[in-house]
Formats: structure tokens, sequence, C-alpha cells
């Protein structure tokens, strides 16, 4: 069975410019009052420190927006009060996302120096139309600049690239991991482009300004990436995710596994077991979205949550399940048990199960329950059938 995990994310939330495909809670603005914002994001970790005395901390990770448009000395504090709040592993996993602009680049050693020890590119793309068409203020050269630069200067890094571009075949999305392949270490995050609502290119795909691949090329597509990929060491270890041995993301496992973390900043979500008379639950935390009424209400407050609600019964099996079939080696029976109270398979409905593992869509066996392949890319349809009660 895993050993336990317990995450803290930190969200930062602001860019320098609103990419077109996202719907993350970012936002631009012209000036940041840095002291305000380092003391806001200290205050909601303590607030949280005294809810999970006693639990050490096996990762923590900034996100966003763009992190690496923190400064180096916020990045800095931000650490030393998880490590004075918590007991902190020897070997914790501290990763920062990052964009490749020359800018940002250029702070990775201060960054390393902060005690960010993995960091995590933006990158999307080695072709330049794609990177336009994806608003990223990138260029392929710096891209590979910060690759470079990121090498040197962490122990550990990954990319994002994002695949089912409008246009794009299948010869050309081989050329491009192939080049994207020489600049791996451990990691790499592959996205099939999704258009999400309140996004501009959600408008503009409804204006017809541009069409995705047909669904036989987007499955080629993702056929072609996983097995490329698995053929160059780097298996896919989750649907989006793929490392060598050893290089898995340990921060996301800890959603995956439906293990507990902390999230700190507007928006940022978390998940606490809540074990009370034999039975298992799990708190669920969000922040205030908005930048500025986040950072008045934890002046105010010393924190800015605005739900703290309960999950339990099929809603807690509900969400470890949807979680854990994510990953290719899927759930553990032992720790979903731990995590839920419940075994995973006696969770599902006897005879959709019996039917999906008939199917070849999932395997049930005395280790735990897992898609398969052909499974985990219709991931939803395989979840509800088993939830179906």
């Amino acid at each position: 069975m895993p050993d336990p995990l317990f995450a803290i994310y930190v969200h930062w939330p602001f860019c320098r410019s609103k990419c077109p495909y996202c719907d993350f809670n970012s936002h631009v603005r012209d000036t940041v009052d840095q002291r305000r914002w380092r003391n806001a994001l200290q205050a909601e970790l303590w607030h949280y420190a005294a809810q999970t005395a006693g639990r050490t901390v096996t990762s923590i990770f900034f996100g966003g927006g763009t992190p690496s448009l923190m400064p180096p000395e916020t990045v800095a504090a931000v650490i030393a009060s998880i490590r004075n709040l918590w007991s902190v592993a020897d070997d914790v996993e501290i990763t920062l996302e990052a964009n490749p602009t020359s800018v940002e680049a250029g702070r990775f050693q201060a960054l390393r120096g902060a005690g960010v020890n993995r960091v995590s590119l933006g990158v999307q793309a080695f072709d330049r139309d794609a990177l336009h068409f994806l608003g990223r203020e990138h260029d392929v050269d710096e891209a590979v600049a910060a690759l470079t630069l990121a090498r040197d200067a962490f122990p550990r890094h990954s990319f994002d690239l994002i695949y089912a571009r409008p246009g794009q075949t299948v010869d050309r999305w081989q050329a491009e991991l192939k080049h994207a392949l020489g600049f791996v270490r451990d990691h790499l995050s592959v996205y099939q482009l999704t258009i999400e609502r309140g996004t501009r290119f959600w408008q503009d795909h409804a204006r017809g300004l541009f069409t995705l691949p047909d669904e036989d090329t987007q499955a080629a597509l993702f056929e072609t990436t996983q097995a490329q990929l698995s053929d160059a060491g780097l298996p896919a270890y989750e649907i989006s995710n793929h490392a060598r041995s050893g290089g898995t993301c340990r921060h996301n496992l800890t959603y995956w596994r439906y293990e507990d973390y902390v999230g700190v900043g507007p928006g940022a979500h978390g998940r606490l077991t809540r074990a009370d008379a034999g039975t298992v639950r799990k708190r669920a935390t969000r922040q205030v979205t908005g930048p500025e009424a986040w950072l008045e209400q934890v002046e105010a407050d010393g924190h800015a949550t605005v739900e703290d609600s309960t999950v339990d019964g099929p809603d807690l099996i509900a969400e470890a399940m949807m979680m854990g079939l994510r990953l290719v080696d899927g759930i553990d029976r032992a720790a979903f048990r731990r995590v839920t109270g419940v075994d995973p398979v006696a969770a599902c409905d006897a005879q959709a199960l019996r039917q999906l593992i008939e199917g070849g869509f999932v395997v049930a066996d005395e280790h735990g329950l897992r898609a398969t392949p052909t499974g985990r890319q219709v991931l939803n349809a395989v979840l509800a059938r088993l939830l179906a009660r």
C-alpha cells in the first residue's frame, strides 16, 4: 500500500496575459503589493496548520496563474513558513509552475536558492504558428533556452505540451514529439486541447473561427502519443502524464490517490480527512476566488475560506474513484479503504462492473481496480456506469 501523502498547494493568481484556452483562476494586474500578498499567504498557512497538527508535508506546489512572476523572496518566505508550521519530509518535492519567457527563466537560479527543487514549464508547443494560436508570449527559441536553464538550475523539471490543435496531423505531431523528447528529463505532461466555457476559445470556436481535429484524428493523436512516449521510456502513469521510473509528480499523486492537501490563495481548494466515530469523511475547503476580495478577507479574518463542507457517503466514493481511475496503476484496494472506509470493488455497481470487465474497459483483482487504456479514453462514461446506484 502506498505511504500516505500530505501536500500544500499555494495559488498565485496573476499572469502577464490571459491565454485564450485557459479557464483557471488567473488575472492580469499591473502591480501587486508583494508584502501584503506574502503576509496573507502566510496567514492562511498558519490557519490551516493549526487544524492539521502532526502531519508531515510531502510536497509543496506553487500553481497559478504564473508563480514564476513571484519574487524569489516571496517564494522563500512561503516555504520557510511551511517548514516552521509543519514537519517536512527530508525528500519533500517543491514544484513551481513557470512560463518559458526570458524574463522568468532568468529567475531560475534565485528560485532554486529559495528552495524550489522542481519546475514545471508551460511550453505547450514547439511550433511557431501553434504558439501564436495558443496566445503564448514565448517563442520556440525561448522555450529551448528556458528548458536548458531549468536543467541546470533544478534537480527535476517537467514541461507541458498541448495537442489536437487545429489542422494538426499525426505525422506533424510525431515530429514535434520527437523534438520535444530531446529536452525531457524525467517527466512530461501532454494535454489534449479542450474548449472550456468562459474562455476566448469558447467564443471563437462557437463563431466558427477555427475547428478542432475530428474524433478519429484526436484518437489517433492520443494513441501515437502513448506509443511514442512509451517507446522513449516515458510511459503514461496517468491519463495526461508520463514519467521515467521514479519521475512521477508526487504532488499530483496526492490528488489522484485522494490523499489530504491544504490549499491557500485565491480560489484554492483543499481536502482534509475528518475521521470520527469510525466513519471516514473529508472536509472540502475553498478560498474566496477574486484576488482583491481574498486579500481583504485574509487581512480581516486571518483566512478567506468561503466553503468548508463535508464530503461523505456516495460523494466521497465518487470523488476517490474519479481521481484514482485516472492512474494507469489504478486504485490500490488497501489505500482506497484507508481514505474512504470502503472497498473500491464493493463500492461499484456489480452488474456494471462485470459488463465493463467483459468489455475490456476495467480490470478488478485482489490488488485493486483499474481502467484499461481503452477505459481511460472514455473514463467519464466508465465512472457513470460504475457508480450508477
